[in-house]
């Protein structure tokens, strides 16, 4: 998924301002507090199984999909493809996303393949990747492979597309249900073409399947004069809550939403804004709560990389980015892991993502977690945990925008719906 660094709930009307006003401390816009006080006409998602299963665990019994949080014995999942990969057109929701360094790269080779050499290894490590997860029990299903160089056409934008390698982008699980995010990358904006035989094969097979509103891109959904020139800059914006996807019509990677049972928390980046969180939390309730929590980051994209849910009242918080709602996981009873610093050289490449990839980890269940070869210090940590390590090398996937999490986007955890905060 695409990773440059850097969450979901909702009960009923007056509930749902009472719970989140009480518990993240967080005084929200007036936009904000009318849209939670709307829940009262939002209507429960129906599913296909009885009121009484619905009480207990509401996945129908032979369904293929079903995932509540992040850490449950992992069964099933799917991985993404380095294959035809293109670097996306340089436009301003792409700027706004990237790192100076790598500008002058963009400008360049936007709309052509990543370097041919790096995606081959690429692939290769990826390929592994999936050998070691079907040694350790799972089922791998992937994305087909699609040629994103071609140029495409609507009435709002022209683009080439990007990849499929971040399956963790735009697939969102909660229980049965499989979510595609709309995204907010123009070079993106067909990437779900490449799920849908996988998403038809669940749907035949009884999982739920849900498509967000898709945004139309127009150039009213970006602050097309988005003000970046350096990193002070970004931290300027980001403090003063200013983004460069405007509130034009919903959008958002499913990325920026991570998972624990009812909970599931939500943070308002550069490519998730405040409507697409109110279609999630408005969709998602009354079964399930969205929490909106927010960080100190320059530059907010997808959650996974800041905040890492890896167990029950376990979580990594990046130390460079601290939650400014922790207090609430703290009261909680959570314990709260300050993740080591990356060990990753500053000469590899990461054009689209930062070094904290390495936090960046998928649990394949509570003692089990697939980490980076190359993180020793990453590793220590999780074995003081009592978690044991399977170490495996993405360290070329990485330049792609991704760890482990973001390769990643599980189908099917041996769990049930819990709660974790009542």
């Amino acid at each position: 998924m695409l990773r440059v660094r850097c969450l979901r709930g909702g009960s009923r009307g007056a509930e749902a301002a009472h719970y989140i006003g009480s518990r993240l401390g967080r005084v929200f816009t007036g936009w904000v507090q009318r849209s939670f006080q709307s829940t009262q006409a939002a209507t429960a998602s129906q599913n296909t199984c009885t009121a009484d299963d619905k009480a207990t665990n509401p996945v129908p019994k032979d369904c293929p999909v079903c995932s509540y949080n992040e850490w449950d014995p992992l069964e099933e999942v799917i991985v993404g493809r380095a294959e035809n990969a293109c670097v996306p057109p340089f436009s301003v929701e792409v700027k706004a996303n990237t790192y100076e360094k790598y500008w002058s790269f963009y400008q360049k080779f936007g709309g052509q393949s990543f370097p041919k050499d790096h995606l081959k290894k690429a692939i290769a490590e990826i390929e592994e990747m999936c050998n070691i997860l079907k040694r350790e029990g799972v089922t791998v299903k992937r994305p087909d492979p699609i040629d994103w160089s071609v140029k495409y056409k609507t009435p709002d934008f022209e683009s080439t597309g990007m990849y499929a390698a971040m399956p963790r982008d735009i697939l969102l699980v909660v229980g049965n249900e499989i979510i595609e995010a709309p995204m907010a990358w123009r070079a993106r904006f067909f990437e779900y073409r490449a799920y849908r035989r996988l998403i038809k094969d669940y749907f035949n097979a009884g999982a739920k399947w849900t498509t967000a509103p898709k945004p139309t891109m127009a150039d009213d959904l970006y602050d097309q004069d988005y003000p970046i020139r350096s990193v002070e800059d970004r931290h300027k914006l980001a403090a003063q809550g200013k983004f460069v996807t405007t509130e034009f019509e919903p959008c958002f990677d499913a990325a920026d939403f991570i998972r624990a049972g009812r909970d599931i928390f939500v943070q308002r980046s550069q490519v998730t804004n405040y409507m697409g969180i109110e279609w999630m939390r408005r969709h998602l309730a009354p079964d399930y709560r969205v929490h909106t929590i927010s960080f100190k980051d320059p530059n907010p994209m997808h959650i996974d990389a800041t905040f890492n849910i890896i167990g029950p009242g376990l979580v990594l918080s990046n130390p460079d980015r601290p939650c400014h709602q922790i207090e609430l996981f703290k009261k909680a009873g959570w314990t709260v892991v300050r993740p080591p610093v990356p060990l990753i050289p500053d000469d590899h490449p990461l054009w689209m993502s930062s070094k904290w990839l390495s936090m960046n980890v998928l649990m394949l269940d509570e003692k089990r977690v697939m980490v980076d070869a190359n993180e020793t210090s990453t590793q220590k940590m999780f074995e003081n945990l009592g978690i044991s390590t399977i170490k495996v090398n993405i360290r070329h996937a990485n330049s792609l925008g991704g760890g482990f999490h973001c390769w990643t986007c599980d189908i099917r955890r041996r769990g049930t719906l819990q709660s974790y905060f009542d």
